[in-house]
C-alpha cells in the first residue's frame, strides 16, 4: 500500500449580510455571484439558500499553502460583496435572521433536495467548514475514517460559531448540528470493515431509489464522492481564518499520526457511535470551555487538558509538515474562546451596558464581520 498524499483542501460557507440592518440578504444581486466566479471560477459556488456562498481551496501538500489560498478566497469574496453593498460573515448561524424568510437557490440540485426533504431543506440556514485530506487507497480511507471519528468532538469544540438561532441565545455553542442533524443520513458513520462493505450499504439506498449518489449521505465525516479524500464535515465555520487553518492542521495531523501507527501495526481504538455522539453533544453544548469524555480513561477531562495532549501527540506530524505554529494555535483558541464564546460575551456585555436586544445582536454581527475579514493579508 502506497503512502497517502495527505493533501489538504478546505471548503467554507459564508453568509451575506446587509451592512446597515445587519440582517441577511435573502435575495442578493446575482451579478455579485457572477463577478465572484469571473475571478475565482468554480472555486466559488451557491449553497442551498441564496444568502449563502461557498468557497473551496485547491488541494495542497502544505498547510501554509492552503492557508494562503483560503485567505485569498475570503478576501476576494469580501471585496466583491463590498462592491455590491453587501457584507460577509463566517459564522455557522446568523444571530437573529429567521430561516423562513430565506429563499432557496435556483438550480435543479437545490429544488430536488427541497422536494425530497421539504422544510428540512428550507431551514438549513447553517454554514460549515469541510476539510478534505487525500487518502488514495479506498480501504485505508475507510479504516482511518473509523479511527479518526474519535476526534470529531475535539475538532467541533475548537470551531464552534453558532450560539444563536432566530434571535435567541440557545445555550449551546454549536446549534448548527442540531439543525443539520435533522436531515436524514447524518451524524457519525457506522464502523465499516472495508471499502466494499461501505459500498454495499450505499448501493442498497441507490438501488432502492432512496438516494441518487453517495453525496446524499451527510455524515459528520465521509469518503468524498468526488475526490479520493476523507471529508471531515463536523466543524462549524470558524470566524477567524487563523482558527480555521488550525482546525484543518489538527485534522490532517491526526490522519498522518493514525497512518504512522498503522505502519507499526498499531491503531487507535474504534468506538461505537453511541459513545462518540455523546462526546459530540458535549462539544455542542460547551464548546472549548467544557470537558469531553476520555473513553480510554472512562472519565471527563477538561478540554484545555485534552488540547495540550493533542499538541504533544501530534507534534511529530506538525514538525514533519512544517506547521508547528498552526498546531499550537489551538491553545490560543482555548485561551481566547471560540467564535461562539466571543459572540456570547459581546452580546451579554452589550446588554449589561444598557443596549436593547436588537442593538446587542447588531454588535455581534459587527464583531463577526470584523473578525471574518481580519488577518487576510
Amino acid at each position: 500500500m502506497d503512502r497517502p498524499s495527505f493533501t489538504v483542501g478546505i471548503e467554507e460557507e459564508y453568509l451575506l449580510i446587509d451592512p446597515q440592518t445587519r440582517d441577511l440578504i435573502s435575495d442578493p444581486d446575482p451579478d455579485m455571484f457572477e463577478r465572484c466566479q469571473e475571478v475565482l471560477g468554480q472555486r466559488v459556488t451557491h449553497e442551498i439558500l441564496r444568502a449563502q456562498i461557498e468557497v473551496s481551496t485547491r488541494p495542497y501538500s502544505s498547510i501554509r499553502a492552503v492557508g494562503q489560498d483560503l485567505r485569498y478566497l475570503r478576501r476576494t469574496v469580501i471585496d466583491v460583496a463590498g462592491e455590491y453593498g453587501m457584507g460577509v460573515i463566517a459564522a455557522s448561524t446568523h444571530p437573529f435572521a429567521q430561516w423562513w424568510e430565506q429563499k432557496v437557490s435556483v438550480g435543479e440540485r437545490y429544488l430536488m433536495l427541497e422536494g425530497r426533504v421539504q422544510s428540512l431543506a428550507r431551514r438549513m440556514l447553517i454554514c460549515g467548514m469541510h476539510v478534505h485530506v487525500g487518502i488514495e487507497d479506498r480501504d485505508l480511507r475507510i479504516d482511518l475514517m473509523g479511527q479518526v471519528s474519535y476526534f470529531l468532538a475535539h475538532l467541533l469544540a475548537l470551531s464552534t460559531s453558532s450560539p444563536f438561532w432566530g434571535g435567541k441565545d440557545t445555550g449551546l455553542k454549536c446549534y448548527r448540528l442540531y439543525v443539520g442533524h435533522g436531515m436524514p443520513r447524518t451524524r457519525h458513520p457506522e464502523l465499516f470493515e472495508s471499502w466494499s462493505e461501505y459500498q454495499r450499504h450505499i448501493e442498497v439506498l441507490i438501488g432502492a431509489g432512496v438516494i441518487q449518489s453517495p453525496s446524499e449521505v451527510w455524515w459528520d465525516i465521509r469518503p468524498s464522492s468526488n475526490y479520493p479524500t476523507l471529508e471531515m464535515r463536523v466543524t462549524d465555520v470558524c470566524t477567524k481564518v487563523d482558527d480555521a487553518i488550525a482546525v484543518a492542521t489538527v485534522y490532517v495531523c491526526l490522519l498522518r499520526m493514525l497512518y504512522r501507527l498503522k505502519t507499526k501495526n498499531q491503531k487507535w481504538r474504534s468506538y461505537l457511535p453511541f459513545l462518540l455522539e455523546e462526546n459530540v453533544w458535549l462539544a455542542q453544548r460547551y464548546g472549548s470551555t467544557g470537558s469531553l469524555l476520555d473513553l480510554g480513561k472512562r472519565s471527563l477531562v477538561p478540554f484545555s487538558e485534552l488540547v495540550e495532549e493533542m499538541i504533544e501527540v501530534l507534534m511529530p506530524e506538525a514538525e514533519e509538515l512544517g506547521c508547528v505554529s498552526e498546531l499550537q494555535h489551538i491553545r490560543q483558541i482555548v485561551m481566547n474562546g471560540t467564535s461562539a464564546e466571543q459572540q456570547v460575551w459581546v452580546f451579554r456585555r452589550a446588554l449589561h451596558s444598557g443596549a436593547t436586544q436588537e442593538e446587542a445582536f447588531k454588535q455581534v454581527v459587527d464583531m463577526l464581520a470584523h473578525d471574518t475579514a481580519d488577518n487576510l493579508g
